[in-house]
């Protein structure tokens, strides 16, 4: 591990356990997105993970800068998302922006003074992008106007900017696909109520409206014929960032599972002395450590041909660890999981939260399961042993007859 990526391991590990642990019910009961919080986010490094040195980033690889999420999840694993987005988009303007737009926004996104958002998913569309409806219209002048709805935007009404994936013409089809930042104070933008998430009522989502924006083409991030596929990349960065925020997230159920069990006194010794509780909490220090060494080769192979099938892998498996993880320790403090201070409860709907966040792991399967279509369809057939089939031969002659 570098010098570099320890101390922002460490930066993160602080910021989670001083800023983020003590804070997030208060945040809840506010209802509010704490933007102190990601203003000392952003002085501590965490807001421009993968972008160049030359524009404030951190210039860390992508294997490096999603474990920061793990340490962010001990905190909450919500704030971890939060900002996992939000370098997502920085890594995105920082690496194919115009000049233009990373002279305007660089510095601003990897200092964290302004908060950067994507906006892929349509209201009617759900997991299925082509099925999109926003639409751009290329204007004389070469800018952009541009109207549709997003849903489930994350830090809507928060964020400064949302990378916006959309169509430029009503061709089936991905090929006229592209994505453009629009500042959320163009005139035409707009924001639904906000989403009801008792767990994370902190970080605001709703739908976004786009009634005739006007953008300008320095702001175009990936031209006409780029959108779906540097929006795939992105989602597959989000789905490897989701498990690593889940790491962390499994990791604070289950210290406090182990603070509470070794102190609670039952049938004449303590809850961690007995077999049954080291069998459960056991299982889930496995499941947290396959979790780890999957999300991190998962991470280590973004931008490989095996990287979509990888992020799948660790979106599939790593929240659906975290959700039993959860559970298990929740069952361990008895009632008491279920009262607010131990913090369980909030943790366990933030596990299903993030199962379904950036492709649900049904989605994932899916992946897989064509994976290994195109796996099976290479290897070649087994041969049919002597005799098998001839009782099947017989009854269709008998049926036939």
């Amino acid at each position: 591990m570098s010098d570099k990526l320890e101390k922002i391991l460490t930066a993160a590990r602080d910021h989670a356990h001083e800023v983020v642990g003590p804070n997030v019910d208060t945040w809840n009961a506010d209802k509010a997105w704490p933007r102190s919080a990601s203003d000392k986010a952003g002085a501590a490094g965490l807001t421009g993970l993968y972008a160049p040195e030359e524009w404030g980033g951190q210039g860390l690889s992508l294997s490096e800068g999603i474990q920061v999420y793990e340490q962010l999840g001990l905190g909450d694993g919500a704030y971890a998302f939060a900002l996992s987005m939000h370098n997502i988009c920085t890594f995105a303007g920082c690496g194919y922006g115009t000049d233009a737009f990373k002279a305007q926004w660089a510095r601003d996104l990897t200092s964290g003074r302004k908060l950067a958002n994507f906006a892929l998913t349509e209201p009617q569309s759900g997991s299925d992008p082509m099925k999109m409806y926003t639409r751009a219209t290329i204007n004389a002048d070469r800018t952009w106007t541009i109207s549709g709805a997003k849903a489930w935007v994350s830090l809507a009404t928060e964020a400064d900017i949302y990378f916006t994936v959309v169509k430029t013409s009503d061709t089936p089809g991905h090929k006229d696909m592209a994505m453009i930042a629009i500042p959320a104070n163009a005139p035409g933008v707009s924001f639904g109520p906000l989403y009801d998430t008792p767990s994370y009522n902190f970080l605001p989502m709703s739908e976004m409206y786009l009634d005739k924006v006007v953008v300008g083409e320095d702001n175009i991030i990936l031209p006409i014929g780029q959108g779906l596929q540097g929006s795939l990349m992105a989602i597959d960065i989000a789905r490897v960032s989701v498990a690593s925020g889940c790491c962390g997230l499994m990791q604070a159920a289950l210290d406090t599972a182990l603070s509470y069990s070794k102190n609670r006194k039952m049938f004449g010794g303590k809850n961690l002395d007995l077999d049954g509780i080291q069998w459960m909490l056991g299982e889930v220090a496995t499941d947290l450590e396959a979790s780890k060494l999957l999300y991190r080769k998962a991470a280590a192979a973004l931008g490989t041909p095996e990287g979509p099938l990888m992020a799948a892998h660790a979106k599939r498996f790593v929240p659906d660890a975290a959700v039993k993880a959860t559970n298990t320790c929740t069952q361990v403090l008895g009632g008491m999981g279920l009262l607010q201070p131990y913090g369980l409860d909030r943790l366990s709907r933030l596990a299903q939260m993030l199962r379904i966040v950036d492709g649900t792991t049904e989605i994932s399967r899916v992946v897989i399961g064509r994976a290994l279509q195109r796996r099976a369809a290479a290897l070649p057939d087994l041969p049919v042993p002597k005799g098998y089939g001839e009782t099947e031969k017989r009854d269709a002659t008998l049926a036939a007859e």
